[in-house]
């Protein structure tokens, strides 16, 4: 009598855990699997109040099966296709996997042109024991220090024979790069006129709409957040050289660099008042008209009028 009440006590039991004489319930599924479905019947046995060794084993496995694909299985060219897509980082952290295939120079060369477009060094003969990997340690350091301080990054990169001791270089270095900070950039560019000069003409306005060159020029190089001679100089120098990229244009035109330049201030007061909150009587498209026929007669009215469409549509050209 005692043992029959112990076995429905430890039956009782077992249901709640999960189990029955028949299978195994699992609580993840809320469906009954049962004991017969498995092949070998000497891992099918369970010790009173065990559970299924077996079964747990086997899921392990088929865990274990459906990790990451081991790249050194495939072929190179694959290998080094999926790796291309990682950053740095990762590539760092893939080299603890796959060292050969995720330290290879190809792949870091490739991270460093993608990030620093232009290097001195990228057009040398690389000097004993050179690395792209290292390099590109140095680049983002150099990319650090310049954030910080400008003159301080240059001559760190010239010190490590990254780039030459030349305006053209560095002006070129700067024209390939984003990770550089605009605001301090913009402090170097105003120390460094000559810089200036040659990351000027590395742009290529050709047969862009005037409002349109002018954002992208002042992407490149940030228009200072307050009028002065730094601002007039930029103006000056985009004048310049939009009439050079476009000469056909400006002879079409009657337009000149004296007259582009009064454009281009039209423009900017123009993106002012219609952007800011603070300007409540926003100017409209006849006053533009006749303020820049104004100051600039020989330019036409559908030409001036398409400007303000421009602006009106598009927004701010030194945002």
């Amino acid at each position: 009598m005692g043992q029959g009440l112990w076995r429905i006590a430890r039956n009782q039991q077992l249901q709640q855990q999960g189990y029955s004489g028949q299978g195994y319930l699992t609580r993840e599924h809320g469906r009954r699997i049962p004991a017969n479905s498995v092949s070998n019947t000497s891992h099918r046995k369970q010790a009173q109040g065990g559970i299924d060794i077996y079964h747990l084993l086997k899921t392990r496995k088929s865990k274990e099966q459906e990790g990451f694909i081991n790249l050194e299985m495939l072929p190179p060219e694959l290998s080094f296709t999926i790796l291309s897509y990682l950053n740095a980082t990762d590539l760092c952290l893939a080299s603890c996997v796959w060292q050969d295939l995720a330290n290879d120079e190809l792949l870091w060369q490739g991270l460093c042109k993608s990030t620093w477009g232009h290097c001195s060094i990228y057009n040398k003969n690389p000097p004993l024991g050179f690395s792209f990997r290292k390099l590109y340690m140095q680049l983002d350091e150099g990319s650090l220090t310049f954030n910080a301080n400008p003159d301080e990054g240059v001559n760190y990169f010239m010190s490590k024979g990254i780039l030459d001791d030349s305006p053209k270089e560095i002006a070129k270095f700067i024209f390939c790069t984003r990770t550089l900070n605009w605001k301090k950039l913009r402090i170097y560019l105003d120390e460094r006129r000559d810089v200036l000069d040659d990351l000027v003409t590395l742009h290529n306005f050709r047969n862009q709409f005037l409002p349109n060159a002018l954002r992208e020029f002042f992407r490149h190089i940030h228009a200072p957040e307050e009028r002065g001679e730094y601002l007039e100089t930029l103006i000056t120098k985009f004048s310049h050289r939009f009439c050079a990229c476009n000469p056909d244009l400006m002879r079409e035109l009657g337009l000149s660099p004296d007259a582009v330049y009064v454009l281009c201030y039209s423009l900017i007061l123009l993106s002012i008042d219609l952007t800011s909150p603070h300007v409540k009587n926003k100017m409209s498209k006849r006053e533009f008209i006749r303020n820049t026929r104004r100051a600039a007669q020989n330019i036409s009215e559908d030409f001036v009028g398409h400007l303000y469409d421009n602006i009106y549509l598009i927004g701010h050209v030194a945002a």
